[in-house]
């Protein structure tokens, strides 16, 4: 954990201000089957009190489609969205699980996460070094024998495979916006370069310095240049999974035009998720982004993301 705490990062005005009418695309909150700091309907109130407009809600293995839609008709002013991540309990890789999340309002297709071959943290050989909360769950299923094998989008040649494609074809569908989740480094590549030639316009790398990605500064402006968003999460650099300089060195090298920035936050360990968002905001004008540019990143690209 980062020996920076929610109190060392004192939010100013000018923060909240540069947030106003924000989205941020990837909150993790309750109900989950993994515990959560705060459920939904509260966490859009506090969205709602701090000027921000709403979010994505994320699991990593149930479609939050239904969720979004009672969040938002509860808190009236908020606007609340849908997804569906790509694990082995929605059936993998499956565009019947697309099609439904498209029906169902979501906007956002994670591509596996913790059931991508590229993600090692929640297989039994996989370390026990700051494991995330959900490769217990992972380890659980796995020492009871009912875990098919780990997902990749491509095959031996590089090449998607063909029920990642029928994914894309429901994505493109249904307007929705694809995800890299988990997934490596080649599977990004390739992924982000079929969907721009299947005519995918709304395409995201997902926390793009997380460990399991990694991605360099020259490798993310080069997938922006292929058509991508690069996203960039709070949790990564507060937790200490990533500097805070290398964060803003890559959105400085990409630009803030392609950039957008999320928190990632719903753990009960990591603070408040609208209060992430404004310690985010923060961190960001300190290092000399603009208040526009922060709006930008968190406000105008999201915002073309889920609404258009």
């Amino acid at each position: 954990m980062s020996t920076e705490t929610a109190q060392q990062i004192h939010v100013t005005d000018a923060a909240w201000k540069a947030l106003e009418g924000a989205y941020d695309l990837q909150v993790h909150v309750g109900p989950d089957v993994i515990a959560r700091r705060i459920d939904d309907i509260d966490c859009a109130k506090e969205f709602l009190a701090h000027g921000m407009k709403g979010f994505v809600l994320k699991s990593h293995y149930i479609q939050t489609g239904e969720r979004a839609q009672v969040v938002t008709k509860a808190v009236p002013g908020s606007k609340v969205f849908g997804a569906v991540t790509l694990n082995h309990s929605v059936g993998g890789l499956n565009p019947v699980a697309v099609e439904i999340a498209g029906r169902s309002g979501c906007k956002i297709v994670w591509m596996p996460t913790v059931d991508a071959q590229n993600e090692t943290a929640g297989r039994l050989d996989g370390g026990t070094a700051k494991l995330p909360f959900w490769a217990k769950i992972q380890r659980e299923l796995a020492a009871e024998g009912i875990s098919p094998p780990p997902l990749s989008a491509i095959d031996e040649s590089g090449a998607l495979v063909e029920p990642a494609r029928r994914c894309l074809e429901r994505i493109a569908k249904h307007h929705m916006i694809l995800a890299t989740g988990h997934l490596g480094r080649r599977e990004i590549f390739a992924l982000v370069r079929t969907a721009k030639d299947m005519g995918l316009k709304k395409v995201l790398v997902t926390h793009a310095e997380f460990p399991s990605q990694s991605l360099t500064g020259d490798e993310q402006r080069e997938l922006a240049d292929a058509g991508a968003m690069i996203e960039h999460c709070f949790t990564t650099t507060y937790t200490a999974k990533a500097t805070w300089e290398s964060a803003f060195a890559n959105i400085r090298k990409t630009g803030v035009s392609r950039s957008v920035v999320s928190t990632d936050l719903g753990q009960t360990i990591n603070p408040p998720v609208a209060e992430g968002f404004g310690m985010f905001a923060q961190k960001l004008l300190d290092a000399g982004f603009t208040r526009d540019e922060v709006r930008i990143m968190a406000v105008t690209n999201p915002t073309r993301l889920v609404e258009e």
